[in-house]
């Protein structure tokens, strides 16, 4: 019998619509405009994926994130940073939403008024990805990948619990970082560091 609907190893709800059903990248985003209490993206094959809220120490761990990366955007001024909430239509079909992205404003100015209201069509040059302690690693690994495989420039996985980064460049293995202090962004964002002692602590 074909399974249409299950969870996925991160506990979030895989709908599987293809062959059966293909949605536009218009009619996915009215979708999610139908449904905008729920966090939802779309796979390379057309699946739909539903996950739940971020628990009170990711949430406020990724806001630390977005406001440190804001804060260098603003300063830079060489790129726009979108936070969790903002999708993205990759080349492969898929719509992702990372946890932070910073796109330069030079691949922006290209986009219409109507793209730029909708989905963005392109992938981040830069994305982060925050673990919370009910993600699966291997899953969050491969959605990094495709970013990369994407086109993006530097992808960056953190996972707070074991307090490891995993830094992604394109046609290099992931990097993995144990406990590091702090991380830089260059080249792909000068000047860039991340301190990690808000990330790594409990916070409140």
């Amino acid at each position: 019998m074909y399974n249409s609907m299950f969870f996925n190893d991160n506990n979030s709800l895989m709908l599987r619509f293809s062959p059966a059903i293909t949605l536009t990248d218009d009619q996915f985003y009215d979708f999610c405009q139908i449904n905008r209490d729920l966090r939802i993206e779309k796979t390379g094959r057309g699946d739909i994926v539903i996950m739940s809220p971020a628990g009170g120490e990711t949430s406020r761990k990724n806001s630390e994130l977005v406001a440190v990366l804001v804060n260098w955007a603003k300063k830079d001024k060489t790129g726009v940073v979108f936070d969790s909430s903002g999708g993205f239509i990759l080349p492969d079909g898929a719509t992702r939403a990372p946890d932070a992205a910073w796109v330069k404003r030079s691949r922006l100015t290209g986009l219409t008024r109507k793209e730029k209201e909708k989905f963005l069509p392109l992938c981040p040059d830069f994305v982060i990805e925050l673990r919370s302690p009910s993600d699966s690693l291997g899953s969050l690994q491969n959605k990094i990948q495709e970013y990369m495989d994407n086109g993006a420039e530097l992808g960056w996985l953190i996972d707070p619990g074991q307090r490891k980064i995993f830094v992604y460049r394109p046609d290099h293995d992931a990097e993995c970082l144990e406990n590091p202090a702090e991380i830089s962004g260059e080249p792909v964002l000068p000047d860039f560091t991340l301190e990690l002692t808000e990330i790594w602590g409990p916070g409140f």
